[in-house]
């Protein structure tokens, strides 16, 4: 079969089931949701063995320690996998809701309707959780979804996708099985074929690096939400509790320097920098992070740790728009909160960015100035996560304006449409 052929099938076979996914219960949905949840943990055994291939695969690839950890499944990844299924069951349907509701004068009842988008393509790298996440939210939502993950994952997510879909056949004698596809070749150009096929998909959700979502945006004829790059940064402020500010650093950066949401970007304000950098510096050198900083950064650093542990150099204007997704960061002293909201509207991915400080005038003022997704005072970047924002699994984090804006759950995967009641009116 042909690329697109194959690409034009899989596309069809997704808008059929969709029609099929609008007709079935919310009892209906979650039962199917509860049954993949414990199809994956009975299955761990054989999602570690494939996942093993892809390590192997990822491995000669030379994908960086940090991706390798992105990729690998293990059973507390299993069952997190399992535990966001049934998160996404417990939650409300987001489908059916009276978002709107009037009555004209001549007595028409209108109602504005939350619906089903219809066919979601997702496209993503690495993490192979992402198959069952967005997978459970496009079915909770009443979409059928076409999932292209990247080629070092195949394995992981065409295991995952068939555990799931053969539990939702066991639970639902009426389950439709195109509800959840994995687009089976690795092959590049069946993401331009797909993404063609606008009278059977609705929305291209990407997730990944710059490049690869810059890349689906300008082939893709069909609407795109896009999430370009997580460029998180930490502002210190001169006010800022100063243990709560290198706890919080420290979270942002290392936890998990992989993802979206881990800082980029430490900015601290020249009043304090002399006390907290060599402090965070000596932390940072511990854990091996390699820190690109400017000329004041680097003036501190140098002379309070004269043997560094890790490599620190001077950064060039690229670094400050680099997400790296591993274990560097870059490093500015800036003077005050206004420099410090120039430096991230200017530099940042408008994704999450976070002030540490006890003052609430300068906490207010990045709030709002600040123009990203999300913004915290006193909080790690990291919580900007669907679980962590309590809407189960997430399909993504957007960092569009139009439509759906930060971590995107059940809601930002409805549309809606109106339903007018009448008695026989006609316009004159």
């Amino acid at each position: 079969m042909l690329l697109t052929e194959q690409m034009t099938q899989l596309a069809k076979q997704a808008k059929a089931a969709s029609r099929e996914l609008a007709k079935l219960t919310t009892a209906e949905k979650n039962s199917c949701l509860i049954g993949m949840a414990e199809a994956l943990e009975e299955n761990a055994d054989a999602l570690k063995e494939a996942n093993a291939l892809d390590m192997e695969i990822g491995g000669n690839m030379g994908l960086s320690s940090a991706m390798l950890d992105r990729l690998k499944l293990d059973d507390k990844r299993i069952a997190a996998m399992a535990t966001g299924l049934r998160e996404v069951a417990a939650l409300p349907n987001p489908v059916g809701r009276i978002l709107d509701e009037r009555t004209r004068p001549n007595g028409l009842r209108l109602q504005k309707i939350s619906t089903p988008i219809g066919v979601v393509v997702i496209i993503y790298e690495s993490r192979p959780n992402v198959t069952a996440d967005a997978a459970s939210l496009c079915f909770k939502s009443g979409n059928a979804t076409i999932l292209r993950g990247g080629k070092e994952a195949l394995n992981s997510n065409l295991l995952i996708a068939k555990t799931m879909i053969e539990a939702g056949k066991r639970t639902l004698a009426q389950f439709p099985e195109h509800a959840i596809q994995v687009v089976p070749t690795t092959e590049r150009e069946a993401v331009p074929a797909l993404l063609s096929l606008t009278q059977y998909v609705d929305l291209c959700m990407p997730r990944g690096g710059e490049g690869l979502i810059r890349a689906v945006a300008e082939c893709s004829k069909v609407p795109v939400i896009k999430h370009y790059k997580g460029v998180c940064h930490v502002f210190v402020d001169a006010d800022a509790d100063l243990k709560m500010a290198e706890e919080i650093a420290m979270n942002a950066k290392v936890q998990r320097p992989a993802v979206c949401n881990a800082m980029e970007t430490l900015l601290v304000d020249a009043k304090i920098a002399r006390t907290f950098l060599p402090v965070i510096g000596q932390r940072l050198g511990e854990k091996h992070v390699q820190l690109r900083v400017d000329a004041g950064a680097e003036a501190i650093l140098r002379s309070e740790i004269p043997n560094p542990k890790s490599e620190i150099k001077r950064a060039v204007e690229q670094n400050w728009f680099t997400e790296y997704n591993d274990y560097i960061l870059n490093v500015r002293v800036v003077d005050g909160v206004k420099a410090a909201i120039d430096h991230i509207n200017y530099y940042g991915s408008a994704h999450s960015d976070a002030i540490v400080t006890r003052n609430e005038a300068r906490a207010k003022q990045f709030l709002a100035e600040v123009d990203s997704a999300t913004v915290y005072w006193n909080a790690s970047t990291r919580f900007t996560d669907g679980g962590e924002f309590g809407m189960g699994a997430e399909i993504g984090i957007s960092t569009d304006k139009i439509g759906a804006r930060g971590p995107m759950g059940l809601e930002e995967l409805t549309s809606y449409k109106w339903m007018g009641i009448g008695n026989g009116q006609i316009r004159s």
